[in-house]
This record gives C-alpha cells, sequence and structure tokens, in this order.
C-alpha cells in the first residue's frame, strides 16, 4: 500500500462530538483532513490529535453558515492538501424549548447552521468535485429527520429539509451522468457534548433519547458509509424502528412522543436556563468527543455490524432457511416412510 494517495477528506463540525470521533476515524487510515468549526480551543487539540494517529490536519476556522468562508476553506484544503476526496457535513446547532417559546432569530440560526451549513459545503465540494466527475458528499443525517419529536423543532426542521435537498441533488447527478456521488448517514441518540452546550429552555438537564449510542459507533459507520455508495446508510436499531415506524404508524408515534417525548429527553438534574450555549458564539476550551452519559452509552451496534455485512448477513439467513428447509423435507420423508412400512 506504500505509495498509495491518501484521502482528502473534509468534515465541519470537526472539534467535537461525532465530528470528532469521525475525525480520529479517518485519521487512523492515514487521511488529510480539513477540519472546519468555529471552536478554535476544540479544532487545535483535533488538528493535533490527526498528526499523532498518523493524519495531516489542516484547521480551519470557520462558521458554515458564512458560505464564503465555507468556499474559501474549500479552496485553502485543495491548496494545500490536495483535491478533495470526501466531504463530510456534519455541522449542527439546537435549541431544547417548547415551540411556544422559542424566538424567530433561533430558528433562523439554527436553520442557516444546520441546514444552509450542509447546502454550502456540499456547494463548495461540488464546484470542485464535478469538473473531476469523482467525490463523495456525505451529509449526517439523523432519525429525527424521518420522525420528528418535541422539544427540538428548528433541529427536526433542518434535519428534514436535508433529506429533500439530497434527493433532489441525487436526481441530478444521475441526469447528468456524474460519478460524484452524494449519500447520507441517519444516527441514532449519541452521547456527545452537544447535551452541555446547547441552548434549552428545558427545566431539567438535556439527555439523548435513550437507547445512546457512543460517538466511536457511529465514527465507525461514517467512514464505512463514505466508501459504500449507498443511498442511505442507518446507523443503530432505534433509527431504523424510528424511520420506519413513521411511515407505519406516524399517528401512533405523535401520541407515545406528545405522552413520553418530554421526559425522556430530560435528565432528573435541574438545569439553569442561562447556561452558556453555543448557538451564537463558539464556547472556550476542548470538549472533546464525549458528552456526560457514558456510563449508559453502547459502544457496539448490531445492527450497525450487519448493515456493514449485509451480504455475509444475507448469505447466513439463506443458509439457515435452506438448512430448515432441508430438516423439514426429511422429516416429511421420513414420515412417508413409516407410513409406507
Amino acid at each position: 500500500m506504500t505509495g498509495r494517495k491518501k484521502e482528502v477528506v473534509v468534515i465541519t463540525g470537526a472539534s467535537a462530538g461525532v465530528g470528532r470521533a469521525t475525525v480520529r476515524e479517518f485519521a487512523k487510515k492515514g487521511a488529510f483532513i480539513g477540519l472546519i468549526a468555529r471552536g478554535h480551543d476544540g479544532l487545535a487539540a483535533a488538528g493535533k490529535e490527526v498528526e499523532e494517529l498518523g493524519g495531516r490536519a489542516l484547521v480551519l476556522s470557520c462558521d458554515v453558515a458564512d458560505a464564503a468562508a465555507v468556499n474559501a476553506a474549500a479552496e485553502r484544503v485543495e491548496r494545500e492538501l490536495g483535491p478533495i476526496d470526501i466531504w463530510i457535513n456534519n455541522a449542527m446547532v439546537s435549541v431544547f424549548s417548547p415551540i411556544k417559546q422559542m424566538e424567530p432569530e433561533e430558528y433562523r440560526r439554527v436553520t442557516e447552521v444546520t441546514y444552509l451549513g450542509a447546502v454550502y459545503g456540499t456547494l463548495a465540494a461540488l464546484k470542485r468535485m464535478l469538473p473531476r466527475d469523482r467525490g463523495t458528499i456525505l451529509q449526517v443525517g439523523s432519525a429525527l429527520a424521518y420522525r420528528s419529536i418535541p422539544l427540538q423543532s428548528a433541529y427536526c426542521g433542518a434535519k428534514h429539509a436535508i433529506v429533500g435537498f439530497t434527493d433532489s441533488l441525487r436526481c441530478e447527478l444521475i441526469h447528468d451522468k456524474s460519478n460524484v456521488h452524494v449519500t447520507i448517514a441517519h444516527l441514532p441518540a449519541v452521547n456527545t457534548p452537544q447535551f452541555e452546550w446547547s441552548k434549552s429552555r428545558m427545566p431539567r438537564h438535556p439527555q439523548p433519547v435513550p437507547p445512546i449510542f457512543q460517538p466511536e459507533v457511529i465514527a465507525r459507520g461514517i467512514y464505512y458509509a463514505t466508501h459504500a455508495h449507498r443511498r442511505e446508510f442507518w446507523i443503530g436499531l432505534p433509527t431504523v424502528m424510528a424511520i420506519q415506524g413513521e411511515k407505519l404508524v406516524p399517528g401512533l408515534a405523535d401520541r407515545y412522543l406528545g405522552e413520553h417525548g418530554y421526559e425522556s429527553q430530560m435528565t432528573n438534574e435541574p438545569v439553569a436556563p442561562n447556561r452558556p450555549n453555543n448557538l451564537w458564539e463558539p464556547l472556550t476550551g476542548d470538549r472533546g468527543a464525549h458528552g456526560r452519559f457514558d456510563t449508559q452509552a453502547r459502544n457496539i451496534s448490531w445492527q450497525l455490524k450487519l448493515n456493514m455485512h449485509r451480504g455475509l448477513a444475507a448469505a447466513c439467513v439463506l443458509g439457515m432457511a435452506a438448512g430448515l428447509l432441508a430438516l423439514c423435507w426429511g422429516s416429511q420423508e421420513e414420515i412417508q416412510a413409516r407410513k409406507a412400512a
């Protein structure tokens, strides 16, 4: 493998949470990574980790809500690291609040970062990938892109919008017979710092809706999805259940979440309504990949393992079915032989 070209990857929201874990996953493979985020401390720490893990880092302090800044960051990546092979749109902000208490500017800000940030990143990537007729764009989605929950209306709306945008883009790439690939990875609840630094009007500390997964599980799925060239990639059984449940029994899901969706998103710990948040400006310090829910979070997803090896899983199922059929056939032959005797 010596002499093989290193992948050039851009990851937005790279300083913390899922983005930080994904940075580490690509760095372990020796990738050249452009790290985009607002927080200087987290970016610097992430860049250092990339170098220690065997990759190469280019730290780019940038607000993805600024289209010109995102394009300039992409230009710098190509100038210093080389042509971009993979672009991952992961940056997000959120507000935990009932809709009746939300402010218009909060909806605007969440939309600009979480949705338009993905659009601007995609445009920057396409500008460079389309002339070369190669490259992969991955949108980090969510089960909430299909099944909204209470108290996160701005975030759910933005994730829904990403799906609509990506579906349109996919159709256009097919029409143009382009070899640029776009995919979206939908995530379950993840143990990230999001729940410590998102703006909240909830009376108690926010938490991911259990079951919760560690960000490293998600990072492995994202790495796989960027190379698998599937239309969508679902990570975690809760994601599968949420998306399929919305298709089959949306009204039942509405009622269930109306009755249980508030409590499932809060711990028993009180939280100050004016706690520092990162909606408008990044918080200082390096927050890393993990949030405060390590003791509750899972380090493995069997659904992800099966999804990454679905050919083998299908072969096992067919083998078991064939074995069961043979067993039943043999039993019937034995019964008929006894009757004939």
